[in-house]
């Protein structure tokens, strides 16, 4: 028994391969993610350091006791045997108005992590040099002489001698020696002290003298071992990326799995008279399901293998082309163990997967062999026990969606807790997919005349297409399952997405309602003319909104003060319809655009400390001014600028609020870097020499917000879609493999009139509805069980279906599995209608 079955598939080894491709690609991506770690940990190790590679010994440094003194840097340098010696430490200034991070480094020689671009390093008290970010947003050259505030508020006139360089730009860093750094900021601590050996001083004879001069509360530590410990954190967060990653390659795995199940059963109901013959020459059924297990071993060994190399080869040929690209990618290694256990692990879960297969084939009665046919019909029903195991995991699906619900975080609540949440809603998800397993069969009839309904109105093509999947629903079911699992994965993906970017959203209208605020101290006001200076910029500067802001605000009802009798409230003019955020704020109660004389807008905490709803009659009171209001909205939170009270002009000046400006927001009137550049520099002509006024680029964190944010979204759909990739690879198989059991078939449909294109449609067509059955199962699911995951993280993002990205969704679906079939349709279209009807076996 086993020498026929392995034979048979030796004498076919590319049906073996097409039954096992689900299993091939799932091994080269576990072995291809296997690699994928390698890479990241061995390029973070290699180049995340900050930690210059020439420091031989690290003096202090975070979380390592106390801080060196400036005085041990003296001492440490006086050590035999020092070579160098570099202070790690930096000050904040403000410049132009703006925060500028000047940090300590010796600007040239092995322990600098700077390169100088353009001019001199600064080598004198009094001078810095920036990055080019810097330099083009506080529009500075070499030679630029600026005013700048250090920590003591002391005025310091210091010189741009030079550009340079580094790993990240953020548009605020500049860097001068060490005692440069220490005079501006009076420091009396460093925050390390990294040293450099002479040429051929022992380390840990030099340790031993550094130790020597050292508090002995202060740490020394080998450089290695500070070098290993910072990529060692890099490290680690690339192993918790990638436990995330290990995740969803596991359920792709179970795909796979799913997947190999409907392929077994396809090709060993094609060889249902050859099974039946070995029955009745003696074949008892434990031999039967052994030998057929033991070709699914074969399978799951050859698929496993040739994934596994497939990955490899890959893995060691992309970080060169990268290499070459300038791209800093180490290589991996040969992980034999991790390709030795995929292959292993590909084996296993082929057995798994063709258990219930070969236990069904094995049941083939002996009589099976009179038939004329080599197969046999497929099974439309299910078992009374797989009907209510599947009812049973729907109920309980059902009930723990419930108890979801049930826990979801109610408004203002504090204590609440999204990891138990969440946990429940895996739990549900989990028991809804085995239920769909279970009563796939029953659900694809009826989810096929709904879908199948327009492409039956095509004509007998489309009937054909129809009635071709609606016949075998249990082929249909296992194919059409899959697709849904990565369906709804990649729609919960997309749905959660933009309800985050819509709940970013709202929180930047409020933070950073515009790309720049000008900003005055605590009580003061903006000079007039950098108002109208900024409003005549109109080439730079789309729009300029001033505000006015206002400290103490109460609200009272009659001689009653609302709310804590010690809080008062900050408020705000802002003219909140001159903003182009204004319409991504979500209000809680009301109508924002109802703001204006006599009405106010409140902040969730503010209407919750007071007691407060929209309709209420109060009285808005400043010292002993007060002016009567009606609320007319409340905000999720709070207002643009963090206010807590929303309030028009007319009701400020009623109260006797100072004419002034507190401060203007502004945006940039072209696009990009240039144009947002271009504002700056042309709020700062505005404001002059101007005292006290401040300058803050907003859309900076706006955009490193947003860029996250879509990293995130585009990291989870791509491991998401490994799933829909193992659920095309197996509509594509599951076709093939069907082409060659309906051979007598599609040669009958060729005899009686049906043409070579037709039944390339035809069967491209029932491709395709496996994806249009499967897209819309996992849209029904995937829609709900998001927004009961963002709900469940407690953060109150809004539900939002991006209708354009589930719609591309639904069409890419269909498209990829329609593409699947169209091979195997084109090899059933050339068989000639007089060989096919002669096929017998």
């Amino acid at each position: 028994m086993l020498r026929t079955q392995l034979s048979a598939a030796a004498r076919r080894p590319g049906r073996l391969l097409l039954t096992g491709l689900a299993i091939l690609v799932a091994a080269f991506v576990v072995f291809g993610t296997v690699l994928a770690q390698q890479i990241t940990e061995r390029t973070a190790r290699d180049n995340l350091s900050g930690t210059p590679a020439a420091t031989d010994l690290v003096v202090g440094g975070e979380s390592q006791g106390p801080a060196p003194a400036v005085a041990t840097l003296a001492r440490v340098r006086a050590v035999p045997g020092v070579a160098e010696a570099a202070a790690r430490l930096e000050v904040g200034l403000g410049v132009n108005g703006s925060f500028v991070n000047l940090e300590a480094d010796p600007g040239r020689g092995p322990l600098s992590t700077i390169r100088l671009k353009e001019g001199s390093y600064p080598d004198a008290p009094g001078e810095m040099a920036v990055t080019p970010r810097t330099a083009q947003r506080l529009g500075l050259t070499v030679g630029s002489v600026v005013t700048a505030t250090d920590v003591r508020t002391t005025p310091v006139r210091i010189t741009v001698t030079g550009l340079v360089g580094t790993a990240e730009d953020g548009g605020f860093n500049a860097y001068a020696p060490e005692n440069v750094v220490i005079g501006l900021g009076g420091a009396t601590e460093v925050r390390r002290i990294d040293l450099r050996a002479a040429p051929g001083e022992s380390v840990e004879t030099l340790r031993q003298r550094v130790a020597a001069v050292l508090p002995t509360d202060v740490a020394l530590r080998p450089g290695a071992e500070v070098r290993q410990l910072e990529a060692d954190a890099a490290a680690s967060q690339v192993s918790a990326l990638f436990a995330l990653v290990g995740m969803f390659v596991a359920i792709a795995v179970v795909a796979a799995a799913l997947v190999v199940t409907s392929t077994f059963r396809i090709v060993f109901a094609q060889r249902m008279r050859q099974l039946a013959l070995l029955r009745a020459v003696g074949a008892h059924r434990g031999a039967l399901v052994r030998a057929l297990t033991a070709e699914g071993a074969l399978t799951g060994l050859v698929a496993g293998a040739v994934g596994v190399a497939g990955a490899l080869a890959v893995g060691h040929a992309v970080p060169p082309i990268l290499r070459a690209a300038g791209r800093a990618v180490s290589s991996p290694g040969v992980p034999v163990g991790a390709a030795v256990a995929v292959v292993l692990g590909a084996v296993a879960v082929t057995v798994l997967a063709v258990l219930a297969p070969a236990f069904t084939a094995s049941r083939v009665a002996p009589l099976e062999a009179l038939r004329s046919a080599s197969t046999t019909a497929g099974r439309r029903g299910i078992g009374g026990l797989r009907l209510v195991g599947g009812l049973l995991l729907a109920g309980g699906a059902v009930l723990v969606a419930a108890l979801t619900i049930a826990r979801l975080p109610k408004p203002q609540q504090e204590d609440y807790s999204a990891t138990p949440v969440l946990l429940l809603l895996v739990v549900s998800g989990a028991l809804a997919f085995f239920a769909l397993v279970a009563l796939g069969p029953l659900l694809v009839r009826p989810v096929l005349a709904l879908v199948g309904w327009p492409l039956r109105q095509l004509g007998p093509v489309g009937r054909l297409a129809v009635g071709g999947v609606g016949g075998t629903p249990r082929r249909a079911s296992a194919v059409s399952v899959v697709v849904a699992l990565g369906v709804t994965l990649i729609a919960g993906v997309a749905v959660g997405g933009a309800s985050l970017r819509t709940l970013m959203d709202r929180e930047l209208a409020l933070s950073a309602p515009a790309d720049i605020e000008v900003t005055t101290a605590p009580g003061a006001t903006l000079p007039d003319q950098v108002v109208t200076r900024a409003r005549a910029a109109e080439g730079a500067l789309a729009r300029v909104v001033p505000y006015r802001r206002v400290d103490g605000l109460t609200l009272r009802r009659g001689a009653e003060r609302l709310g804590n009798p010690e809080s008062a409230y900050t408020g705000t003019d802002l003219d909140v319809a001159a903003l182009p955020t204004t319409d991504q704020l979500d209000v809680a109660q009301g109508r924002l655009a109802d703001l204006g004389p006599g009405r106010i807008v409140l902040g969730d905490w503010v209407a919750r400390d007071t007691g407060l709803r929209v309709g209420d009659q109060v009285s808005l009171a400043v010292d002993a001014r007060t002016t009567d209001v009606r609320v007319v909205a409340v905000l999720p939170d709070t207002g643009p600028l963090h206010a807590g009270v929303l309030a028009d002009r007319t009701d400020l000046d009623r109260l006797g609020v100072a004419a002034g400006w507190s401060g203007l927001l502004a945006d940039a009137a072209r696009p990009g870097e240039d144009g947002r550049t271009a504002a700056v520099q042309a709020l700062r002509q505005a404001i002059g020499g101007a005292d006290g006024v401040g300058l803050a680029v907003l859309a900076d964190s706006r955009d490193r917000d947003g860029e996250v944010l879509a990293s995130i979204v585009w990291i989870a759909v791509g491991l998401v879609s490994l799933t829909v990739i193992i659920a095309v690879v197996g509509v594509g198989s599951t076709t093939a493999l069907s082409v060659v059991e309906r051979v007598g078939e599609s040669g009958l449909l060729r005899a009686v009139g049906l043409s070579r294109g037709a039944l390339r449609t035809m069967l491209t067509a029932e491709s395709g509805l496996y994806g249009l059955i499967g897209a819309t199962i996992g849209l029904l699911l995937g829609v709900p069980y998001a927004w009961l995951a963002v709900r469940a993280l407690g953060i109150h993002a809004p539900l939002t279906l991006p209708v354009l990205p589930l719609v591309g969704l639904f069409v890419a679906l269909i498209a990829l599995t329609a593409l699947a079939g169209v091979l195997p349709a084109r090899r059933a279209s050339r068989i000639s209608p007089v060989a096919a009807l002669g096929v017998d076996g």
